[in-house]
């Protein structure tokens, strides 16, 4: 055991797989520019999909109060649910920062967090936190109800079935920011639409309709904007519907999901809330973080200020 206190000795969660397997290949690097900057922590490595879920939930009942991630926006996905999961201390009382290895990097851009190594090391060492929300969804996968948390944006409809494309296509070894939109293009051919009732805050809306974002941030995709308006500890979520369209309207409009001008289109609908759910026929699917989940009937909860992160930002 390390004479150092765990509550302040450093968690390193590693991806190695992460960004076309940079975690692995640039971890020599990262940890030489820690230690450089006096970090006393202890690495541990991810060995297959929802890995960092159990790593940090078992070390925080070990005594860790400080988490760094190196690794994607999923990754970050597996350690908030870890945090979560754990029942040792509050949520709000675990400190969770990044050095980004992944291709899209939504949730960092969302935060200022460099993706020059160097940079984030900083970023990190200047140790300025910001208490973020979090969604809580509840999902079916086949007549199993479970349950996820997530940080930045959660996705149904034609968006799942890209980031489902796009999963399974990194799990064959193909990876890069342009894979999402080629996915976007490619499964616009024969996606048709669904017919959702979504209920928002009481509210009943009902529509043809392509794809629904929910957003605590506002990046996804490598950068595109589909909740442009989301402000990350308002305690509410962000909800864009994008209603049925012809094929050439989709994508003619698709700057707009780079622009920040989505929500102008006629065929767009926004909406702010604390809770959401979503029942359709057929079943929509869900992805959040960019990870492929189950499908509707779905709800949203939002947690509010219940993730301390260490941010880029100038609080």
């Amino acid at each position: 055991m390390s004479v150092f206190n765990l509550k302040e000795k450093y968690l390193v969660i590693v991806n190695p797989n992460a960004g076309k397997c940079k975690g692995k290949k640039d971890w020599e690097k990262i940890s030489g520019l820690l230690k450089k900057e006096g970090f006393v922590f202890e690495p541990v490595f991810t060995k297959q999909r929802h890995h960092a879920v159990e790593l940090s939930r078992e070390n925080i009942e070990k005594g860790y109060r400080k988490i760094i991630v190196v690794g994607g926006d999923g990754t970050m996905n597996e350690v908030v649910n870890g945090v979560f999961g754990q029942k040792k201390v509050p949520v709000s009382e675990i400190i969770l920062g990044m050095i980004t290895v992944g291709t899209g990097n939504d949730w960092g851009r969302m935060f200022d967090i460099p993706v020059n190594y160097t940079e984030a090391v900083s970023t990190i060492k200047k140790g300025t936190t910001f208490m973020q929300d979090a969604g809580l969804v509840k999902y079916y996968t086949g007549e199993k109800r479970e349950s996820r948390y997530f940080i930045n944006i959660a996705g149904l409809g034609f968006d799942a079935l890209v980031v489902e494309k796009t999963n399974r296509q990194k799990d064959r070894g193909r990876k890069g920011v342009l894979l999402y939109f080629w996915n976007i293009l490619a499964n616009l051919i024969y996606y048709k639409f669904t017919i959702t009732e979504i209920t928002v805050d009481g509210q009943h809306v009902k529509n043809e309709t392509f794809t629904i974002s929910i957003g605590i941030g506002k990046y996804t995709g490598g950068g595109m904007m589909q909740t442009p308006n989301a402000i990350p500890d308002d305690g509410l979520f962000d909800l864009t519907v994008i209603k049925k369209m012809r094929k050439g309207e989709i994508i003619r409009s698709l700057k707009r999901l780079y622009d920040g001008t989505i929500l102008d289109h006629p065929k767009v609908e926004s909406y702010t809330a604390k809770k959401i759910t979503i029942n359709s026929e057929p079943e929509i699917h869900l992805e959040v973080d960019g990870e492929s989940l189950g499908h509707s009937p779905i709800e949203f909860d939002i947690v509010p200020r219940s993730v301390q992160i260490i941010t880029g930002h100038k609080i």
